[in-house]
């Protein structure tokens, strides 16, 4: 993978599609690299240049020290554009890689076309519950949270039908650099765009999770009811919809971008 040598960061990112179709961006969740959107690749980069990363602090992206925020993160998105020339893109992020979407659509609405928030909230949490997380991987490095993170991103039936993907998901997690993860932790932690979200006014498609422990469907709705205009569509399953629901979940992605 090639790798943006920022002035303060070194990001691993993936670009793939033709040349001069319009760019999508994916951004991950907490815990997981880029490899997560694998499942929607091979049709999406038909259509779009698809521009995939690793967050800071995980996957193959630089450990800077923490703790960070999403304002930091959404930044990061930014010089990441800047450094490929890619002045407007189309946005999709699950999770925390969502918060980072809603980011953009507050703080800099002209980078966007389209805005795909997936699984994700204004507020995730509480502060005890992501201080709980950071001082087990501090302590215990990511297997201490490795399986308890990775069964609430699926369903138990997905969990059961696709053990091979259980298991790599939860390798994944288990590769993450736990002081990255205790640093990105804090950001998804610290934000809380509630009282903001209804200015965005990119064009947004809400994805939420029937089965969603993390950020439930309450979430996503509201979500979709704050934004002006923005779509809703509920996949029947739990945390990683892109994953478990990975055809519904990029047909979807493709109806609202083409729309």
């Amino acid at each position: 993978m090639p790798i943006a040598n920022l002035p303060d960061l070194s990001v691993n990112y993936s670009l793939s599609g033709p040349d001069g179709a319009p760019v999508l961006i994916f951004s991950n969740s907490l815990g997981a690299n880029l490899s997560m959107w694998d499942l929607q690749i091979p049709k999406l980069e038909k259509e779009f240049r698809v521009l995939r990363f690793d967050t800071r602090g995980e996957g193959r992206t630089a450990v800077t020290p923490g703790p960070y925020t999403i304002e930091q993160l959404g930044d990061d998105v930014l010089r990441l554009m800047d450094f490929l020339n890619v002045p407007r893109a189309h946005f999709c992020g699950l999770s925390m890689g969502g918060m980072i979407g809603m980011w953009l659509g507050l703080n800099a609405p002209n980078r966007l076309a389209k805005l795909v928030l997936s699984n994700t909230a204004a507020k995730i949490g509480t502060a005890d519950a992501w201080n709980t997380r950071i001082e087990k991987v501090r302590q215990g490095g990511m297997k201490a949270v490795s399986a308890t993170v990775c069964e609430r991103w699926f369903t138990p039936g997905f969990r059961t039908r696709e053990p091979a993907i259980f298991a790599r998901t939860q390798q994944m997690i288990e590769s993450m650099p736990p002081e990255g993860y205790a640093a990105c932790c804090a950001a998804v932690r610290d934000f809380d765009e509630r009282s903001r979200v209804a200015q965005i006014r990119t064009p947004t498609l809400v994805i939420a999770g029937t089965h969603d422990a993390a950020t439930p469907v309450a979430d996503g709705r509201w979500l979709s009811e704050q934004i002006p205009g923005a779509r809703y569509v509920e996949l029947d399953v739990s945390h990683l919809s892109n994953i478990e629901a990975s055809a519904n979940f990029t047909a979807a992605l493709l109806d609202f971008l083409g729309a």
